[in-house]
C-alpha cells in the first residue's frame, strides 16, 4: 500500500519503474522515509512489492526504486539463488501480506555469474558454501549456452529469466496466485553504471 489502498500488480510494477526513473535523472523523492511513516508502519506491514534481488551491495532496493519504509518486503543472496528460506520468504509476502507483485532483480557484471562461468571453463569451483551458490547458477549457465548466447548481458538475463521460472515451479502457492491473477511475477535487468532497469520476462501482469 501506499496511500492506504490496495495496488494491482501493474500499478505495483509502474510505480516501482517510475521511482527507478527518478534515481536514474538524480531526482529521488525519497517517499516514505519520514518519522510519520515509521510511526505508521510500526503497529503491521503492508509491502506493495516483493523485491527478490542480488546481494551485490549496488543493489540497494529502496534506494534504486527510491521507495521507503513499509514499501518492499526484501529478499537478497549472492546472485539471486533461491533455496527453501527465500521461497518460504516470498510465499510469506505473497499469501500472508497480500503482495501482488514478486520482482526477481538481477543486474550486470554479476559475480556469482562470473565465477560460474569460469568454474565451467576451468572445472575449478569454489570451497565451502561459495561452491553451492555456483552450482545453483550453473543451470542457468547450461541453458545460456545450450541457446546459444555468449554475451554477459545475455547470459546473465537467462539467469533472470531462469530465477523466475524457478520460483512458479517450486513454488505451488505463488503459481497459484498467479494463475489466480492475484499476483505478477517480474524480472527486471538493472545495469550498474547508469542506474536503469528494463524488464526481462514476466507472468500474470495485465496488458
Amino acid at each position: 500500500m501506499t496511500d492506504g489502498t490496495p495496488l494491482s500488480a501493474s500499478q505495483a510494477i509502474e510505480l516501482l519503474l517510475a521511482g527507478n526513473q527518478r534515481f536514474l535523472r538524480g531526482t529521488p523523492e525519497h517517499p516514505n522515509q519520514d518519522a510519520t511513516r515509521r510511526a505508521e508502519t510500526a503497529p503491521g506491514q503492508r509491502p506493495f512489492a516483493v523485491l527478490f534481488g542480488c546481494s551485490d551491495s549496488r543493489l540497494a532496493a529502496e534506494i534504486i526504486f527510491d521507495r521507503g519504509l513499509g514499501d518492499l518486503f526484501v529478499v537478497r543472496t549472492a546472485g539471486h539463488v533461491a533455496g527453501p528460506e527465500v521461497l518460504g520468504s516470498i510465499e510469506y509476502a505473497v499469501s500472508v501480506l497480500d503482495c501482488p507483485l514478486v520482482v526477481v532483480l538481477g543486474h550486470d557484471s554479476c559475480g556469482a555469474v562470473a565465477a560460474t562461468r569460469e568454474a565451467l571453463a576451468d572445472g575449478i569451483t569454489a570451497t565451502g558454501y561459495v561452491r553451492d551458490i555456483i552450482e545453483r547458477v550453473t543451470p542457468s549457465v547450461l541453458a545460456a549456452r545450450a541457446a546459444g548466447l555468449t554475451g554477459d548481458d545475455d547470459i546473465i538475463a537467462e539467469h533472470i529469466r531462469h530465477t523466475v521460472d524457478l520460483l512458479l515451479h517450486r513454488s505451488r502457492v505463488l503459481a497459484d496466485q498467479v494463475a489466480d491473477g492475484r499476483t505478477a511475477v517480474v524480472g527486471l535487468f538493472y545495469r550498474l553504471a547508469d542506474g536503469s532497469t528494463r524488464v526481462v520476462t514476466s507472468h500474470g501482469l495485465s496488458p
